[in-house]
């Protein structure tokens, strides 16, 4: 599907469909295009918004999660979402839609985590990014996930873009480290909407013990493995990403409002 993207200000972002607000954000080396397959199912029934994160362009003095929280936090301003809404994060954008949930507690009805840090998570590795060697790139990225076919020549063209320019790493570097420096085991108590973990059994960066752990600290959460499936759900298993999220939105509705 083409995806319309539309622009407010400095936001890039999706906004399809009408009724309760699904926030999406994605990973670290994510896209809008890593939730098509959720768009596609969901938006006949609810808005579904994705801002585009600024990671590779953001200041460097704000790269790192606390400025990730602050961008979310001025686009719900930006384009009015008052209602509070159902946040989803992959990965990265797992501990930031964490992050913004602990300090926006108001905004947020429900929350879905899909390999989401906070706890762990092994970046890409520990030694990337590597310029230069589009190998190495092509296994990283086959690494994200149990079948490393859904790694495709596009998805790899675009990480190896984002490696080859010095600004973007720095940038990449930066908000990796701030992430394995909030560690947020000691907060997620605080927590109390209910929360949907949905994690791949052959995740490899954040391993399913990471989502027992989640599941352990979060009080209201349910946790659904899948298994052949690696770091991004809604990409390789999008079938039965979206029968869970579909049940887990229908079982909490009125929890949620």
């Amino acid at each position: 599907m083409t995806l319309r993207i539309q622009e407010k200000n400095e936001f890039r972002y999706v906004d399809e469909g009408t009724g309760e607000v699904l926030l999406l954000l994605h990973g670290l080396f994510g896209a809008l295009s890593n939730w098509e397959e959720v768009i596609a199912e969901f938006s006949t029934r609810y808005r579904v918004v994705i801002p585009l994160l600024p990671i590779y362009d953001m200041p460097l003095l704000k790269a790192g999660v606390p400025g990730l929280v602050s961008f979310v936090e001025e686009f719900v301003a930006e384009i009015n979402l008052l209602e509070p809404c159902t946040v989803l994060g992959n990965s990265l954008g797992g501990h930031i839609a964490l992050v913004y949930t602990l300090q926006n507690p108001a905004r947020v009805a429900r929350l879905v985590l899909t390999g989401s840090s906070g706890l762990f998570e092994d970046g890409m590795g520990g030694s990337f990014p590597k310029r230069g060697n589009y190998a190495y790139v092509q296994e990283k990225v086959a690494y994200t996930f149990y079948d490393p076919t859904v790694a495709t020549q596009e998805l790899v063209d675009e990480v190896f873009s984002v490696t080859n320019s010095n600004a973007k790493c720095l940038r990449i570097i930066s908000i990796a480290r701030s992430a394995q420096r909030h560690n947020l085991s000691k907060e997620l108590s605080r927590i109390k909407v209910p929360t949907l973990l949905v994690w791949g059994l052959n995740d490899t960066i954040t391993p399913p013990v990471v989502a027992h752990e989640f599941h352990r600290l979060l009080p209201n959460s349910e946790l659904r493995f899948l298994d052949h499936c690696g770091h991004a759900p809604m990409m390789e298993r999008p079938a039965d990403f979206n029968r869970l999220l579909m049940g887990f939105l229908q079982t909490t509705a009125g929890l949620a409002s």
